[in-house]
């Protein structure tokens, strides 16, 4: 499920710092990234449980918990389980231009 970040991508975007009052809704239903955009979760303070949705698994994040890396086209979502700040970051493969 968490196979960790490939080599060769650089973080270009991330959201703000959600907390459980401002995470938006669909973050919380089945979503996914584009093709070839690679996400990792980062969580401040609390925790979320992360699910996905196929192959089927969950894990627990917190501050300590090893980097949850969401895969391009992975259908996933999060759940509250309390209080939380966390943010997402998106990572894509570094272009070349000439």
């Amino acid at each position: 499920m968490n196979k960790g970040l490939p080599d060769g991508l650089v973080a270009y975007k991330r959201t703000p710092v959600f907390d459980e009052k401002t995470i938006p809704a669909g973050l919380m239903r089945g979503h996914s990234t584009k093709a070839g955009v690679w996400g990792t979760i980062h969580v401040l303070h609390g925790e979320l449980l992360y699910r996905v949705i196929e192959p089927p698994g969950e894990l627990i994040v917190n501050r300590d918990s090893p980097l949850v890396v969401i895969w391009p086209q992975e259908v996933h979502e999060v759940a509250l389980r309390g209080p939380v700040l966390f943010y997402v970051e998106f990572h894509a493969a570094k272009v070349e231009t000439p």
